[in-house]
């Protein structure tokens, strides 16, 4: 039997801890992995696996893992690959919640367990499978800094072998906003408040029974997260359940209720996407996304004041914008942050101020059109 060839999009962090894992597993065949670096810089990757031509990788791959971290690239690429009729799993929340809903009509597209949107999605169907109704969906946050220095940002970069996008954006709060937004996008829950709710907690246990209380008055399942320096790096459902299973949960050290919280206090990025390949091998479907009828989207925040011509290389994991979720609705001519790429501020913005399709000039992508195929449909009212 021939093995499943996996390919993957990107040579980043999560690409690198992919390609070593999937070595253990001698059904899964690593087949190419595409870059758009010169080959012989990459280094964790064997120089045979790398390819920069598209054509190649898509005519010799079965399932394709897109981890790149860049939503204009990410998208060019998935919609190739749908012409090839190939299933794409992504572990790229980022892309999900800009131009995810869009995609998610024209081919098969999951996210991965392992980053804290797929561990949530993994976590509600045990929690439903046992007969609980999630009230909270949540992420676990040790520490937060809205408008960190790049000093700061470089010292962490370099310590932990992350790029230093991706420390600003774990650090300023972008990387759970956006989180967030996918869970509640493709989860069925809402958002509270522009911005999450995101309160302080000493412990864990009782952060999450005060955002269920939250809910319950709310009326509808949320999605938010937690500041709690004491908890672990994972997530946690809080959920009700029958009332005459009450008893059997406070003996199971669930507590009293009426809320009891389930807890997966990690969450093990590349590794588990190797679970998320084996839900697609079997056809059990899509574990994760956007849903192709969004209401959350993520805003891109001013920083600091910016200055007409200024140039906003990339807004996820910048010095001049944050992401924070918003409702669609509330905000409806806000450029989502994953679209702000070599984009040109035309007018002075205050800080604080949510950047709109007024204020920058943006080039013309796939990305972009994607967005505004979904907005069109919000507009429209054929999103829910």
């Amino acid at each position: 039997m021939q093995p499943t060839r996996i390919s993957v999009v990107g040579t980043g962090f999560i690409a690198r801890g992919l390609i070593q894992a999937l070595r253990i597993a001698p059904d899964l065949e690593v087949n190419r992995v595409l870059t758009r670096r010169d080959k012989q810089s990459v280094y964790g990757i064997p120089y045979e696996q790398l390819t920069q031509s598209l054509e190649e990788l898509l005519e010799n791959t079965d399932i394709l893992i897109e981890c790149s971290g860049d939503v204009q690239h990410g998208t060019e690429i998935i919609m190739r690959a749908f012409e090839y009729d190939i299933p794409v799993i992504t572990m790229n929340a980022e892309l999900q919640v800009t131009t995810g809903s869009y995609l998610a009509t024209k081919g098969f597209l999951t996210e991965a367990e392992g980053d804290q949107p797929g561990s949530l999605a993994a976590l509600k169907e045990n929690a439903v499978g046992m007969g609980f109704k999630p009230v909270v969906y949540g992420n676990i946050k040790g520490f937060l800094n809205l408008n960190p220095t790049e000093e700061e940002m470089r010292y962490w970069s370099e310590r932990n072998g992350l790029s230093l996008e991706m420390v600003t954006s774990f650090t300023d709060g972008t990387k759970v906003q956006v989180e967030q937004a996918l869970v509640a996008n493709g989860l069925g829950a809402d958002i509270l408040y522009q911005g999450l709710n995101g309160q302080e907690a000493a412990k864990l246990e009782d952060g999450a029974y005060n955002l269920a209380e939250l809910s319950l008055k709310y009326g509808h399942a949320i999605s938010d997260y937690l500041l709690c320096p004491s908890g672990p790096p994972g997530v946690f459902i809080t959920a009700t359940h029958h009332e005459e299973q009450a008893a059997a949960l406070e003996y199971f050290k669930l507590g009293k209720g009426p809320f009891y919280t389930l807890i997966q206090p990690f969450h093990l990025c590349h590794l588990e996407i190797l679970k998320t390949i084996r839900r697609v091998e079997r056809g059990d479907g899509i574990l994760l996304n956007n849903s192709t009828q969004p209401r959350i989207s993520v805003a891109a925040i001013a920083k600091n004041p910016l200055q007409a011509g200024e140039l906003i290389s990339k807004g996820i994991g910048s010095f001049q914008v944050r992401g924070e979720a918003v409702k669609i609705e509330n905000e409806p001519n806000h450029i989502p942050i994953g679209l702000l790429q070599q984009a040109r501020v035309i007018r002075p913005i205050e800080e604080g101020e949510i950047l709109t399709f007024n204020d920058v000039e943006i080039d013309g992508s796939t990305a972009l059109k994607a967005w505004l195929d979904v907005k069109e449909r919000v507009d429209l009212g054929q999103v829910n």
